[in-house]
């Protein structure tokens, strides 16, 4: 893969450009250290990879991609390299590959190219959607479809069908979904107002099951409900919740 660093740290810049030059399959193209720089270098070599900071004199990376994506050509992967994490919602939206957030170890260098590996071409930039773009003022807030969540020093968006439990954990709640477990900073009363309703069910206090993972419901000794996941995971509704579920039992 061809391969262009856009980065306006000396060091971060050499360093990127010694694990480029060491990974088998990578061809260093070019180094430049401002936006304007990485945007001219870009229409010019047209790489297949564009390692890029977000933060940089001139244009933000953000401004360099959707500049590339006006073009008549092929976008590059993109993998962007910053030290802040609120620019990660609107990177995924332009279906950047990766997110790496400094300081990252060559480990963490090395799985994002393994992402571009197996890469696949996003549609053209005017035809992405929003990621839960806000309401007008007065209008209810649509349900979550999507969360970025951290796993491991990288930011994942995660999608909410995927789901299966969430449980409060003091500040945090914590977000089961495909067997990991992903700890946000965030209330589990935030996620019980933005959650479907039809979906997702708070069964107590401290825990909110998505239905489409439930296998079963038993009434324990208090005539409680135990709701059992397909992981195995069980939980206790409360009273309330019991009756309601009961009641719409046919």
């Amino acid at each position: 893969m061809r391969t262009l660093i856009a980065e306006d740290e000396p060091l971060a810049r050499e360093g990127l450009a010694d694990w480029v030059r060491a990974t088998p399959g990578l061809t260093l193209l070019a180094c430049v250290g401002d936006g304007e720089a990485a945007l001219r270098a870009a229409r010019e070599h047209r790489p297949d990879l564009l390692l890029m900071d977000i933060q940089m004199p001139g244009l933000t990376g953000l401004q360099v991609l959707r500049a590339l994506g006006q073009d008549d050509a092929p976008l590059p992967a993109v993998i962007f390299t910053t030290a802040y994490d609120e620019h990660a919602l609107v990177a995924f939206e332009l279906h950047a590959v990766d997110y790496l957030l400094k300081p990252f170890e060559r480990e963490r260098f090395d799985e994002a190219i393994q992402h571009v590996r197996t890469f696949k071409p996003a549609a053209a930039l005017e035809a992405l959607a929003p990621v839960d773009p806000p309401q007008a003022p007065g209008v209810p807030e649509a349900p979550l479809t999507r969360l970025l969540v951290r796993d491991l020093g990288r930011i994942v968006l995660l999608h909410v069908d995927r789901i299966e439990h969430l449980r409060a954990d003091h500040k945090y709640t914590a977000i089961t979904a495909g067997g990991r477990t992903y700890l946000v900073r965030l209330p589990i009363t935030h996620f019980a107002q933005r959650l479907d309703p039809q979906r997702f069910l708070k069964v107590n206090r401290s825990s909110i099951v998505n239905l489409d993972f439930v296998v079963a419901m038993t009434p324990d000794e208090a005539s409680q409900l135990v709701i059992q996941l397909q992981d195995g995971q069980r939980f206790t509704a409360s009273r309330e919740v019991s009756r309601t579920l009961r009641a719409q039992s046919l």
